[in-house]
C-alpha cells in the first residue's frame, strides 16, 4: 500500500486496509476448488416426484386440533427461520407439511 500525502488516523487507515483485503484479496480455497468429473458410465437414474410443498406453500389456514408433540431442536429452528422469512407461524408450516404428507400417503 502506498503512503498517503495527508495524515490519516490509524482507525481510518485500518478500515481502508480492511476494505482493500475484501475487494482485492485472494479468493478462498472453496471458490477456487475445481470439480473433478470422470467419463465413466452413469448408473440408471430413478426420478422421484417431489411431493413436499415449498415453504411458501406451507403458509395456509385450515381447521385445526391442538396436540402436544416433541420435535428435534434442529427441525424447530429450521421452521422458525423459514417462517420468519415468510411472515407466518412455524407451527402452521409444520401443520401444512404434515397435511401434505398425509394427503400424498392417502393417494398411494
Amino acid at each position: 500500500m502506498t503512503e498517503s500525502l495527508l495524515p490519516v488516523s490509524p482507525i481510518v487507515k485500518r478500515r481502508f486496509e480492511s476494505s482493500v483485503r475484501d475487494i482485492g484479496g485472494k479468493e478462498e480455497k472453496s471458490m477456487s476448488a475445481k470439480r473433478k468429473y470422470n467419463d465413466g458410465p452413469i448408473d440408471e437414474i430413478e426420478f422421484i416426484d417431489d411431493f413436499l410443498p415449498s415453504p411458501e406453500e406451507l403458509a395456509f389456514k385450515e381447521d385445526t386440533v391442538k396436540v402436544t408433540i416433541s420435535l428435534s431442536k434442529s427441525s424447530v429452528e429450521f421452521f422458525k427461520e423459514k417462517a420468519g422469512l415468510h411472515n407466518t407461524a412455524y407451527q402452521k408450516m409444520i401443520r401444512k407439511l404434515l397435511d401434505s404428507y398425509v394427503d400424498h400417503q392417502s393417494r398411494t
